[in-house]
C-alpha cells in the first residue's frame, strides 16, 4: 500500500508537461542502490540528447570513482566527471567527483569545494540541488532516488520553492526508501513515480528543452 505517502500525493497518471515546465538542466541525487537505479533511469536515452544531467551518488570517502567509466559503457550520451569552472554543457551526464562538493553557479559553470560533509556526505546532494535552485530558479528539475540517508530532501525542497520541477522515486519501489521518504516528509513533489515513469519524465523534459 501507499499509506506512508503524504495525503494528496498521487503516483498514477501525473499531469502532462507543458512549456512552463521547460528546464535548463536536471539534477539527480541517490546513494544506496543508486548505480542500478541510474542505469535503469538513463538506459537507452534517445539521441540527440540535449538536456544536461548532473548527478551525485554517495561513495565512500577517498574511494576512486569509476562511475564515468561504468556509465560511459552503458549509455548513448557522453559521460564526464564535473570539473571546477567547466560549463554545464548540454547532452551530457556529469558526475560529482568523489570527496568534493559540486555546485552550479549562476554563470552556469560548475564549482567544486572541500567544505565539510553535509548529512555525512561529500559530495552532498543538498548542496548541488540548493545551488541549482539558486542558479536556475524555475529552470531546473530535481530527481531524488533510492538512498540510505536524508541528504537531498532539503535541496529538493529548495528547488520546489524556486519554482522548479521536483520528482521522487516511489519509495515502495526504491531499493532503500530512506531518501525518498525524507523528501516526501518535507514537501509534496510534483511527481512520485517508479523509475520507468521517471525515465519518461526525463525524455519529456528533453523534448521541451530541444524545442
Amino acid at each position: 500500500g501507499r499509506s506512508h505517502l503524504p495525503q494528496g500525493i498521487v503516483t498514477a497518471a501525473p499531469p502532462l508537461l507543458t512549456p512552463r515546465h521547460r528546464v535548463e538542466a536536471a539534477v539527480i541525487g541517490t546513494s544506496a542502490g543508486g548505480v542500478d537505479a541510474l542505469a535503469t533511469l538513463l538506459a537507452d536515452l534517445p539521441t540527440p540528447w540535449r538536456l544536461p544531467l548532473v548527478a551525485v551518488i554517495h561513495l565512500p570517502e577517498r574511494r576512486e570513482s569509476r562511475l564515468t567509466e561504468v556509465f560511459a559503457h552503458r549509455l548513448s550520451i557522453p559521460v564526464r566527471e564535473a570539473e571546477d569552472k567547466a560549463p554545464v554543457t548540454g547532452g551530457t551526464l556529469f558526475f560529482a567527483p568523489p570527496s568534493y562538493h559540486l555546485s552550479i553557479e549562476r554563470s552556469r559553470e560548475f564549482s567544486l569545494s572541500c567544505e565539510p560533509p553535509v548529512m555525512w556526505s561529500r559530495p552532498s546532494i543538498d548542496l548541488l540541488m540548493t545551488s541549482a535552485a539558486d542558479a536556475c530558479g524555475p529552470l531546473v528539475a530535481g530527481l531524488l532516488l533510492t538512498g540510505a540517508n536524508p541528504d537531498g530532501a532539503r535541496g529538493l525542497c529548495d528547488i520546489h520553492h524556486a519554482g522548479g520541477l521536483t520528482a521522487v522515486q516511489d519509495p515502495t519501489e526504491a531499493q532503500v526508501a530512506t531518501m525518498p521518504r525524507a523528501a516526501l516528509a518535507l514537501h509534496h513533489p510534483d511527481r512520485v513515480l517508479p523509475l520507468r515513469a521517471l525515465r519518461t519524465l526525463l525524455m519529456d523534459l528533453n523534448a521541451l528543452h530541444a524545442d
